[in-house]
């Protein structure tokens, strides 16, 4: 297994008297690795990347790079570039000074900041455009003058805090591939902090789950995805459906109207039920033993282009079934009959305290 290249030892940031916005974190990012900070907003994860950048002090723990401790470190001693969500780019400078500015600040001889600049713009294709100003310029190409800043200092960590959230949804397309390939290309460690679960799976070597300050989990995008570790997780990564039920000692789980068997075994008691629409079918064939399946009436057909997400009736639950269109496939009407069915293997269950309320995350 590569070597750790940041090292976050029990990292705890604390604001006034209330709950710590960072509990005791502790991770291991390594060298050459993008690794996503992925929550909702207020889990901590701006949090954590400013107190990995210096732009927040920690409460408690250690933060170490290379083996080096460099919690106490102003940001300019740790050798990390920062791409913010609003870009920070200086109005008054045009391209070419906003990308030299940390050369400047590191007093670099001037042939060697002309030289690398040009290489920067080139590496984000914005050759050409240094004598331009950040207002004549296209919030693509801003944001990547703010990559080519944070990149031209040659560090040794990147830090993205959400850089793609400003751009429309086909730009953000392109300029996440774009990160990524750069990224790839220097085999530099990065931390892309989002709440988009898609630009997680998308771009990201690892993925880290937060809430509420602490680490749900750690995995890979299919571990992520696939074998969520907890409720939240499964809830928050994807669209999914959810019904509580319980399971007995011969591991059947009643929820609802439903008799279901989940992927991994369990103990007897409460439960909450998951799976995902896009893993349900409109059964037209016999149903094997490694099938879970129900009865129902469709209650509505939405029709979103690549997707039709259908809601399902099934006598007291409803369950959200979605599926890939296609010219030749109508459209289900309401109140049309259906069986659905699923695979026990895309059934997840999460054993639940029996104090804990039906709508508790």
């Amino acid at each position: 297994m590569t070597e750790a290249h940041l090292v976050l030892d029990h990292l705890e940031k604390r604001f006034g008297a209330g709950p710590p916005a960072v509990a005791s974190l502790s991770l291991d990012v390594r060298k050459g690795e993008l690794l996503g900070l992925l929550g909702p907003s207020g889990c901590g994860k701006t949090t954590t990347l400013r107190m990995i950048g210096g732009l927040a002090e920690a409460t408690a723990g250690h933060i170490l790079v290379g083996g080096r401790d460099v919690t106490t470190l102003p940001p300019h001693k740790r050798d990390m570039g920062i791409v913010f969500q609003n870009y920070a780019l200086f109005p008054h400078m045009d391209v070419a000074g906003n990308v030299a500015f940390g050369l400047e600040m590191r007093k670099r001889p001037k042939a060697e900041v002309r030289e690398r600049v040009e290489r920067a713009l080139e590496m984000v294709h914005l050759q050409g455009l240094g004598h331009r100003k950040p207002r004549e310029l296209s919030g693509g190409q801003q944001q990547r003058v703010a990559l080519a800043r944070a990149l031209v200092i040659e560090p040794s960590i990147l830090l993205l805090d959400e850089p793609l959230s400003n751009l429309d949804a086909k730009l953000r397309d392109e300029m996440r591939t774009e990160i990524r390939d750069i990224q790839q290309r220097l085999g530099i460690t990065t931390i892309f902090v989002t709440h988009d679960q898609v630009e997680a799976l998308a771009m990201c070597d690892r993925i880290a789950v937060m809430r509420a300050g602490l680490l749900e989990q750690v995995g890979t995008p299919y571990e992520i995805y696939e074998t969520p570790a907890t409720p939240f997780v499964a809830d928050f990564v994807g669209r999914i459906n959810r019904i509580d039920g319980e399971r007995d000692g011969n591991g059947e789980i009643v929820a609802g109207p439903f008799r279901l068997r989940a992927a991994k075994p369990g103990r007897a008691g409460k439960v909450t039920v998951m799976v995902r629409p896009h893993r349900i079918h409109v059964a037209t064939d016999a149903i094997g033993p490694e099938w879970n399946s129900a009865t129902g009436t469709i209650r509505r057909a939405t029709y979103v282009g690549d997707v039709l997400a259908c809601e399902v009736d099934c006598g007291g639950a409803t369950l959200t079934v979605e599926r890939h269109t296609h010219p030749g496939l109508p459209i289900p009407r309401g109140g049309e009959a259906v069986t659905l069915a699923w695979r026990v293997s895309d059934t997840l269950a999460f054993d639940r305290p029996a104090a804990l309320s039906a709508d508790a995350p």
